[in-house]
């Protein structure tokens, strides 16, 4: 879709290329300034507020970003920062980046583990670690669109479930070399031409699971505005 006239420039505070590809196919026109946080020093225990409070900490980062540098431009039109974030939910559990990628086979096969592995984001390690191979996880995703110009800040979450087939051995041994399941939440891509054969439903929408609800963000613009 070509980007569309619009009375208000966008600045999108990610560097996701999935999050990019979605604002493009809505028409929007938009730089993008990224927000360079330690995102794992923000800590909630329900994923919703996690979320929240990692779009709310990118936006205040990048707005310090900006007034360090003098890169707003004064006219008439208002800038719309969008920020967003995405986590996995496992049984319970939030899986954000996986570490490495040993981390990222564990998260999409499963394995058991043992007492002494401390770097996942959980505290259920006695028990067996299941992967998303033959089951099915959630995804919930922040949308928040702060006004540069009014100080307005609008925000919300959304969420979706995605169901799998079994995924073989060899094809997740392809995506872990790849190394790209180290860039996206929970280790999960569901766009990847590698995984996306083993997707057997979602539940809401492909772009919550992308990382960017078109449908949240259309009206968070709109309420920012």
């Amino acid at each position: 879709m070509a980007a569309r006239e619009s009375p208000f420039k966008i600045i999108l505070g990610s560097s996701s290329m999935a999050r990019r590809q979605i604002l493009a196919e809505m028409g929007y026109d938009f730089t993008i300034i990224t927000a360079d946080i330690d995102e794992k020093l923000i800590r909630k225990e329900k994923p919703e507020e996690l979320v929240m409070a990692l779009a709310e900490a990118k936006a205040d980062a990048i707005i310090s970003k900006i007034c360090n540098i003098g890169k707003l431009e004064e006219n008439a039109h208002a800038t719309l920062l969008i920020t967003a974030d995405t986590v996995v939910v496992y049984e319970g559990i939030i899986r954000e980046k996986p570490g490495n990628k040993e981390e990222a086979r564990e998260f999409i096969k499963g394995l058991l583990l043992d007492l002494s592995y401390t770097s996942l984001h959980c505290h259920l390690c006695s028990h067996l670690f299941a992967g998303y191979s033959g089951g099915n996880a959630a995804v919930v995703g922040s949308v928040l669109v702060t006004n540069l110009k009014t100080g307005t800040r609008k925000g919300g979450w959304d969420r979706a479930e995605v169901y799998f087939y079994e995924i073989p051995n060899e094809v997740i041994d392809d995506l872990i070399e790849e190394g790209i399941t180290l860039n996206v939440a929970g280790g999960l891509m569901l766009e990847h031409p590698l995984t996306l054969p083993f997707v057997e439903a979602v539940v809401g929408t492909t772009d919550t699971v992308m990382g960017l609800s078109k449908a949240l963000t259309e009206k968070l613009i709109r309420a920012a505005l």
